[in-house]
């Protein structure tokens, strides 16, 4: 490593740790004593007012420290808070009591009293330290060289311990470099301090992944009801139509075909071309349900299959190592045919890029493509349903797409891949 970038990293961290240790210890202690006051002047009215309005100043320091931690340090920290409910106005017992039954208050609290020794601690500590090593490796040989009168500074000697002045420096040094080495470490460790008191318990992921997909479970339900009534109305208008036509159409050709017969062949030849538009509603309604190629060529093989018939090039990549479950698979590939979709009737690209991969027990699907960007999954809009799709599975969907492009869509879903059961399929969309 060279001794600048070593250098400029340490002393960055040093300056983090320092603002956040220094600066941030008054904040945390204001703010301990304001949460206290609120709380204690409940019984007089006034913390039904006050409570609202401090808690409202503590998440969102907090808020800023989980942004700093995640840009200083890659720490990621959810907010753990729980819903507003409807009605809960500052002001109104409704607030209070949704505040004091959060959990994630009393943790913030709790996160605000350990913080401030904490970081006064590692703040202080690391800047003292800093300057204690830059002052015996560039300050104290120069006032001991202009008091001797010696210019090279070699051979004066310290009059409390009799080191020689020639290892000052070097000491220096070392101290120097070892906080500049340690502080990044240093603010690494606030940051993991901040999340285990800032983020959500286990508990909670675990009632807010239980809520979600009780939320999922009713979108599934409702979206299987909407389904079987598009299919029950297709067959009726469809399918079920001609099928009724085709039987009166022979049933009138068995009539005509003694006093007739020209008649009567022209109705069977009728009847001939409606039962094949009939097969062909119903293929077209089969490969709408679960598509053949998807069960015969496995999801590569399906997607390639798929990309062939999109008006925009598309390339298909993936080598999966085996086949996720039946119902992933079709979630997988419906949600990746309503992306291409969306890329071709709304990004204006020239091309699109699928990619498929399965990593740490999860199945990965990115479409992207280099159109105009401005993508959202906004409610109503087809990336929404793509998300209700994904997260009957407890699947979930990652939309990056700036203006301007490019657009890339990462499908998330936990799974576990069985042995393939045909050989995948080998064309290239």
């Amino acid at each position: 490593m060279k001794p600048w970038p070593f250098a400029k990293r340490g002393l960055v961290a040093v300056a983090r740790v320092a603002v956040t240790g220094i600066l941030g210890t008054p904040i945390h202690i204001v703010l301990v004593l304001l949460t206290l006051i609120s709380l204690a002047t409940t019984v007089l009215g006034v913390g039904l007012v006050l409570a609202p309005l401090v808690q409202l100043l503590v998440r969102a320091y907090a808020d800023l420290r989980r942004r700093l931690d995640r840009a200083w340090s890659g720490v990621d920290i959810p907010r753990p808070y729980r819903p507003r409910p409807d009605g809960a106005w500052i002001g109104t017992p409704k607030r209070w009591l949704w505040l004091v039954r959060d959990p994630a208050t009393w943790r913030d609290l709790l996160w605000l009293v350990g913080g401030a020794p904490l970081g006064l601690g590692f703040g202080f500590g690391s800047f003292i330290l800093l300057l204690y090593g830059l002052q015996g490796v560039i300050l104290l040989p120069v006032i001991v060289n202009l008091a001797s009168g010696d210019d090279t500074g070699y051979g004066v000697t310290w009059p409390l311990n009799q080191v020689s002045w020639g290892s000052v420096p070097f000491q220096g040094a070392l101290i120097a470099a070892g906080i500049l080495y340690a502080a990044p470490w240093l603010q690494w460790a606030l940051a993991k301090y901040d999340q285990s008191l800032l983020g959500p318990t286990s508990a909670a992921v675990l009632t807010r992944r239980v809520d979600r997909l009780t939320e999922t479970r009713t979108q599934v339900v409702d979206a299987q009801a909407a389904e079987l009534r598009r299919i029950e109305r297709d067959l009726h208008d469809g399918a079920q139509a001609r099928i009724v036509a085709l039987g009166m159409s022979l049933g009138m050709a068995e009539d005509l075909v003694l006093h007739d017969p020209a008649a009567a062949q022209q109705l069977i030849a009728e009847a001939r071309e409606a039962s094949g538009l009939a097969l062909a509603e119903l293929r077209l309604l089969v490969r709408g349900i679960h598509p053949p190629v998807l069960a015969e060529r496995g999801l590569v093989g399906g997607l390639r299959a798929l990309a062939l018939t999109m008006p925009v090039p598309v390339v298909v990549e993936g080598d999966l190592e085996g086949r996720p479950p039946a119902p992933v698979e079709s979630a997988v590939y419906f949600a990746a045919a309503e992306a291409l979709a969306n890329v071709a009737k709304h990004s204006g690209a020239r091309a699109a890029w699928v990619s498929l991969s399965y990593l740490g027990g999860a199945l990965y699907c990115s479409v992207s493509d280099d159109g105009v960007g401005g993508a959202a999954p906004r409610s109503g809009s087809g990336l929404a349903g793509v998300e209700r799709r994904l997260s009957a599975f407890d699947g979930s969907l990652r939309v990056d797409s700036p203006p301007g492009g490019p657009t890339v869509l990462t499908m998330e879903l936990p799974c576990v891949l069985s042995s393939p059961k045909t050989s995948p399929f080998s064309a290239t969309g």
